[in-house]
């Protein structure tokens, strides 16, 4: 009988995007030095009017996310959940389910989004809202360069950013209906790299990567990432200043519903559509 070899459990498993230990650690901090919510706060405003745009009264809301206690006050009576791989919700309990701001730390976004969606009662709205685009694109460019410039090698320090096309394609990898993705840009001034690090740092969102170095950064290295983002990203309207954008990327989806518009089948079209372009006399 010829030798089988025998499969390595740890080579099988999926790569992880996130330390979880170390992004709970981040949270724990940012709450005790005073968290910085003002990127929730503008979600929190964009769910509202999307939300006022739907005759509909929602009366079972939940809310996936990171910052528990923002959201509680934002939302009385939702049910607050963490954001971790297993979410605490019950099958078919909300007719509401909102992930905020926390799908970009997800390692199975996907996962992430079916949960959700077994939550929902039929017809129930599923919304997300997350950064993606080009989200601290500049920042991520001037790490980049000044790590290769000092080290010649590269490490991970930003965590990567979805497209609109892309996420608005897992709603319906997760089954949800009616899929919906928009973008909201927030432009922001700094004084420059360092106080950009420490508003990241008071939000909650440090580099919390899994493949992230585990030694502290040089400061020729900072220095040198400073001097390239004031290039890449000046404040036209404050010189000395840096501006980078914060997209916010919001997610709108349906648990499937017998009363929702349903596309016709293909073929059973009873007009012409030449006949309906072509100009009227």
């Amino acid at each position: 009988m010829s030798a089988r070899p025998i499969p390595d459990p740890a080579a099988a498993a999926p790569p992880r995007l996130t330390d979880r230990a170390a992004l709970t650690r981040q949270r724990a901090r940012a709450g005790r030095q005073g968290r910085e919510d003002w990127l929730h706060e503008l979600a929190q405003d964009e769910i509202k009017d999307r939300l006022s745009a739907i005759n509909r009264r929602f009366t079972a809301p939940a809310v996936v996310t990171g910052a528990p206690d923002f959201w509680a006050a934002a939302m009385p009576g939702a049910r607050i959940v963490p954001d971790d791989p297993l979410l605490a919700l019950e099958p078919a309990a909300h007719d509401l389910v909102i992930h905020a701001l926390a799908l970009h730390w997800a390692d199975d976004p996907v996962g992430q989004i079916v949960q959700c969606a077994r939550a929902l009662r039929p017809d129930g709205l599923f919304l997300a809202v997350l950064p993606g685009g080009r989200t601290l694109a500049p920042l991520r460019d001037a790490l980049a360069q000044a790590e290769i410039e000092l080290t010649g090698g590269l490490s991970p320090r930003v965590a990567p950013m979805g497209e609109i096309r892309d996420l608005g394609a897992l709603m319906q990898r997760a089954g949800l209906a009616l899929p919906v993705a928009d973008q909201v840009t927030q432009m922001v001034s700094y004084r420059g790299l360092v106080p950009l690090a420490r508003d990241l740092r008071a939000m909650g969102e440090g580099n919390a990567l899994a493949l992230r170095l585990r030694r502290p950064t040089r400061r020729a290295m900072i220095l040198r990432a400073a001097e390239i983002l004031e290039g890449l990203a000046p404040d036209p309207q404050e010189p000395g200043r840096i501006r980078v954008g914060f997209d916010l990327v919001f997610l709108t989806g349906w648990a499937p519903d017998a009363s929702q518009p349903q596309p016709l089948r293909p073929g059973s079209a009873t007009a012409r559509l030449a006949d309906a372009l072509r100009p009227q006399p």
